[in-house]
């Protein structure tokens, strides 16, 4: 797996070779990455449940200001790791924690999201809990991409809804 695009273009990244992680394919990343492009550069960026990382990486790559990532897993944390250390990143954090306690640490420092991306497990399928737990961290102009393994609906008002389908995988991006 490598990074599509940006300044880490063409480097390769490390990922938890475990059961329940399955890195985005770089097709779909860049298909992501050219639907979104506008509102990526300078952008503060959460990656929930990350896994490789490779979304929020992929958004550093291509301008973003900083990311933060969450992910409970040992394996991807030691994966995320590897990869800010190879690509010498920064400006980042990294939580090694459930997703809420990271959202209410990121909530009491009163961080502003203009990116969300989420791609739990499959079979956690609660994508609106998901959202609304994070909604006070979303920006006005936010973008959430969400990844999941059968079309999904999402209550709510948003500007535009865009949705994709790569194979098993579908892409639903919300713009606020």
């Amino acid at each position: 797996m490598r990074v599509v695009g940006g300044i880490y273009r063409h480097r390769e990244l490390a990922w938890p070779k475990v059961d329940d992680t399955r890195p985005t394919k770089d097709m779909v990343r860049e298909a992501i990455f050219s639907a979104i492009s506008s509102k990526v550069t300078n952008s503060v960026v959460l990656d929930l449940f990350a896994g490789s990382g490779a979304m929020a990486i992929e958004a550093i790559s291509r301008g973003a200001s900083f990311i933060y990532l969450v992910d409970n897993s040992y394996e991807a944390r030691k994966a995320i790791t590897q990869n800010f250390t190879n690509l010498k990143i920064n400006n980042a954090k990294l939580y090694s924690s459930d997703y809420l306690v990271a959202i209410n640490d990121l909530k009491n420092h009163n961080v502003k999201i203009d990116i969300l991306f989420l791609d739990p497990p499959y079979k956690m399928n609660e994508y609106e809990k998901f959202i609304s737990e994070a909604n006070d961290l979303l920006n006005d102009r936010a973008v959430i991409v969400i990844e999941s393994g059968a079309p999904i609906k999402i209550n709510g008002t948003y500007s535009k809804i865009k949705e994709y389908r790569y194979g098993k995988t579908f892409v639903t991006i919300l713009w606020r």
